[in-house]
């Protein structure tokens, strides 16, 4: 009998040691929330990792020496990483690849990938690490990934844009904030499911429109304090409802939500004047733009949060009052979009997206009346730049509110950036009130190759923007736009203009409405054969573009705004919309009426609502309707919504 109590105490300790249940007892769980971020930091503090943006690489740096450990190539346009709980992998979104690649800590390199759904972007790991979710941007999706299969097992449609994600200590939340509609869903990851939606408050119109007021948008991160309490959304307030103008348009803000009721904490916003509200030597306050980031103290006594625009810091007391306490003017590098911070507190390392740079902050401590003080000289990223100089340059200046950095101020006292209004390079889905009336902020996907510029046409040079650079963003106000401009401000408009041209800049994007393998589905089909035919769609959007501006040009072939030929009243004006005479840089040759519109490219038009220049059509169907002219017949319902399907699938 002992015998086969023996043999059979043998095989179960040869089963138990062959089992995987033993690794699963053994799997690291993970006790803190996490979020997604460009930057990340491992638990002891030694390695920070970076997504590289534009070069397509992770790079792995020694916290402690402050030197580059390896880069490591990924797919295109890495936007976020984050650590598996164990630490022995980094995910990261390849936005531009739709997909999600595994990088091996131990081997340094790529070692899989996960196919995920358009535009992946956030990206975190279930406490357990059995469960990776990923934020499809243009899916509007979140994927669950199981990663022992390293496959995806479900789908969960959260909504416009989702971005970044968040997960609580306990795991049994997420949250995952939609990038301009200022909504943040909340999923159930043991259902898998979103439980609510927070929607952010506007702040109200206030009698003194340099004060902060508008609409949320542009939600760039949502990052829980240590108690996991409270999170904090860093974004942006825009004012539709007055006219637009450098210092009463867009302001910085920082939301906070309440985690236990999820629920907005509208009073606790930080926003200009009021808890942002440091004064310079000139007893004026210190403007900042463009909120990206946050972190905290490991005790949660201050918060840190990085100005990508203006490219400072600001630290925030909230053991007091939670108003800001100091402003860190000039981060150095260019566009500061992630930050991290030591475990002991004392160290700050700032991910700079333009210049591939690190910079290194000391915190001076806990203390309330500690000083923040910056490190000289930067820590290097990458070993080469995808981009070329002058591409380069054009990019960090459209992502900069820096008023010091250039030959002339991109904008007036630090207040905007070109990106300020084009979220990350696109729009911002808002319609905002110029002298000629209200304009939607349109897309600079393919802007560079579709004819005219604006709405009615009236520029056909990039350099013309000028009047928006001063008009609208009080920058260059020295420069007189009659005159041919000075060569360094010209080079400013060239470096711009090569960015907006690059392909890679602002690649189409991918349409959801198609089937899986790429193809037009039947109701598209059926639009398609309605856009080239009944609906004589093509007398306006022909060509590769979907658009007639590219035929404005003069006897010689070149671009010109006299060339009024192209321009279209279809029946869409606003009562708001007002006669210009024309402007200076043009020598007041481009009038235009409230009844010339120029014809805007189709492709990728999708991703671009509301529509119309005047941002009125909230759906693709509702623009097809408000075309009305004798040269477009009668359309049925069925056939709106066909052509309206093929629209949507223009890639």
């Amino acid at each position: 009998m002992r015998k086969w109590i023996g043999l059979f105490l043998l095989f179960v300790l040869i089963g138990c040691q062959a089992n995987p249940v033993f690794e699963t007892e053994k799997r690291i769980v993970r006790q803190d929330a996490v979020h997604s971020d460009n930057i990340t930091i491992n638990r002891k503090g030694d390695t920070l990792y970076t997504a590289n943006i534009d070069v397509n690489t992770v790079t792995i740096i020694d916290a402690k020496t402050r030197k580059k450990k390896a880069e490591i190539p990924v797919g295109k346009e890495p936007r976020q990483l984050t650590l598996s709980p164990d630490e022995q992998f980094l995910y990261v979104s390849c936005m531009h690849a739709d997909r999600v690649d595994i990088i091996s800590l131990k081997e340094k390199k790529v070692v899989d990938h996960i196919k995920t759904g358009i535009e992946p972007f956030g990206l975190v790991t279930s406490q357990d690490g059995k469960t990776l979710y990923v934020a499809n941007y243009r899916s509007g999706t979140v994927s669950v990934v199981d990663l022992e299969k390293r496959k995806v097992r479900k789908e969960i449609r959260v909504g416009d844009r989702p971005r970044t994600v968040a997960i609580t200590a306990d795991g049994k939340k997420l949250y995952v904030p939609h990038y301009l509609d200022a909504k943040i869903s909340v999923i159930d990851t043991g259902k898998n499911r979103v439980i609510k939606e927070i929607t952010l408050a506007p702040s109200p119109d206030q009698v003194d429109r340099k004060k902060s007021q508008g609409v949320p948008n542009t939600l760039e991160q949502f990052v829980i304090a240590p108690d996991g309490k409270k999170a904090y959304i860093p974004h942006l307030l825009t004012n539709i409802d007055t006219p637009i103008q450098f210092e009463e348009t867009v302001f910085p803000a920082i939301s906070v939500i309440d985690l236990e009721k999820d629920e907005e904490l509208l009073g606790e916003r930080k926003e200009l004047f009021a808890a942002i509200n440091v004064k310079d030597v000139k007893n004026e306050t210190i403007i900042v733009s463009n909120p990206y980031d946050v972190t905290f103290q490991p005790d949660g006594s201050k918060m840190y949060a990085v100005m990508s625009g203006s490219e400072d810091l600001v630290v925030f007391d909230l053991a007091r009052g939670g108003n800001a306490t100091q402003i860190l003017r000039r981060i150095e590098g260019n566009n500061p979009r992630g930050v991290v911070i030591s475990p002991d507190g004392k160290t700050l390392f700032v991910h700079n997206a333009m210049s591939h740079d690190l910079a290194v902050i000391q915190t001076g401590g806990k203390s309330p009346y500690a000083r923040a003080k910056e490190v000289k000289g930067t820590i290097p990223l990458i070993a080469n730049d995808s981009l070329s100089p002058l591409v380069r340059e054009g990019k960090t200046i459209f992502y900069s509110a820096n008023s010091d950095e250039f030959a002339a101020a991109i904008t007036g006292n630090n207040w905007m950036s070109c990106a300020s209004c084009h979220s990350d390079g696109e729009i911002n889905g808002l319609t905002l009130l110029t002298p000629k009336g209200p304009r939607n902020v349109p897309s600079n996907v393919l802007t560079t190759k579709t004819g005219l510029f604006m709405w009615d046409g009236s520029r056909d040079e990039f350099s013309d923007y000028i009047h928006t650079v001063q008009n609208e963003m009080g920058g260059m106000t020295t420069v007189d736009p009659s005159k041919p401009l000075p060569k360094d401000v010209q080079h400013m408009y060239d470096a711009l203009f090569a960015y907006l041209d690059a392909p890679d800049s602002f690649p189409v994007p991918k349409s959801p409405y198609r089937n899986k393998d790429g193809s037009l589905t039947a109701k598209a089909e059926e639009g398609e054969a309605l856009f080239n035919g009944k609906g004589n769609c093509l007398s306006c959007h022909g060509g590769e573009y979907f658009t007639d501006s590219v035929k404005a040009v003069d006897t010689h072939g070149k671009l010109t705004t006299a060339n009024t030929s192209y321009l279209h009243d279809v029946g869409t004006n606003n009562r708001k919309d007002k006669v210009s005479n024309g402007d200076a840089r043009a020598h007041f040759t481009n009038p235009r009426t409230p009844k010339q519109w120029d014809t805007p490219t189709l492709r990728g038009i999708w991703a671009t609502a509301p529509y119309l220049h005047d941002g009125s059509a909230k759906t693709i169907e509702e623009a097809i309707e408000r075309h009305k002219t004798k040269e477009i017949p009668s359309l049925t319902q069925g056939e709106i919504a066909a052509i309206a399907e093929y629209v949507r699938s223009l890639e």
